[in-house]
């Protein structure tokens, strides 16, 4: 186990986002935004890429308008981009693993090398799933801020969600049998967190069962994932990265 999976296993059971922490942490989004535009010539000198199709996926509650600054900049690099075109993420991969895995498999017969992937929170959850049950299709995945452990528990919801009755121990439990049981995720991942998340802890985001996925940390809010010059550069290497390259 790496450094960063001891240190986010040993501090997950305290681990979670208030309100109070949502709104110190991402009143920073809109400073990120503004940096976006003065870092964007020194993000087109970024590797271009080879043509490969990439499905952005948004988060929860968010449709193909809040991706659309980085699907532009990534078909800026060369790369063949396409929203989900589902609409709003409504959190449930049952709704729209269907349509999302039709999008997949027509973007993998337009080029060779398989589809990436790029999940953004909720998002970032169901291409890791995607890419479980699909993996000659998909070519690697990259989430942004995405809770693959323990759920709901760790984010700004959770406060929420008990007053409203839901068990987020048993949630939590639930979904590391679930994880243990399942066939194991055999592409590359990429798995982007910040400390400085105001939604989603950041020790949610590291995934304790795939040792092979490369966690990436930057210096963001849960929001500003979408809009920062650093995840930007970190998304453009690593789709530049050869194909089964990991």
């Amino acid at each position: 186990m790496t450094e960063i999976r001891r240190e986010a296993a040993a501090t997950l059971p305290g681990a979670g986002r208030t309100l109070v922490q949502a709104l110190a942490f991402e009143a920073r989004t809109a400073h990120q935004l503004s940096g976006l535009a003065l870092h964007s010539w020194r993000l087109l000198s970024q590797p271009r890429g080879d043509g490969h199709p990439v499905l952005v996926v948004p988060g929860y509650g968010q449709s193909d308008s809040s991706t659309a600054l980085l699907r532009r900049y990534l078909k800026r690099l060369g790369y063949r981009v396409r929203g989900w075109q589902q609409g709003a993420n409504s959190g449930s991969f049952e709704v729209h693993a269907r349509g999302l895995l039709a999008g997949i498999r027509q973007l993998a017969e337009e080029g060779e090398g398989g589809v990436s992937l790029v999940g953004w929170s909720m998002g970032g959850v169901f291409a890791r799933e995607l890419a479980r049950d699909q993996p000659r299709l998909i070519r690697q995945v990259i989430t942004l801020g995405s809770p693959v452990t323990g759920g709901p528990k760790y984010t700004a919801f959770a406060a929420r969600m008990r007053q409203s009755g839901v068990d987020l121990d048993a949630i939590e439990n639930h979904l590391a049998r679930h994880q243990q049981g399942l066939p194991k995720i055999r592409v590359p991942v990429t798995a982007i967190y910040s400390r400085r998340d105001g939604i989603v802890a950041w020790q949610a985001c590291i995934d304790q069962v795939h040792h092979h996925v490369d966690h990436v940390e930057v210096d963001s809010s849960h929001i500003g994932l979408g809009y920062s010059a650093d995840v930007y550069r970190v998304i453009a290497r690593r789709l530049a990265r050869p194909a089964g390259g990991g």
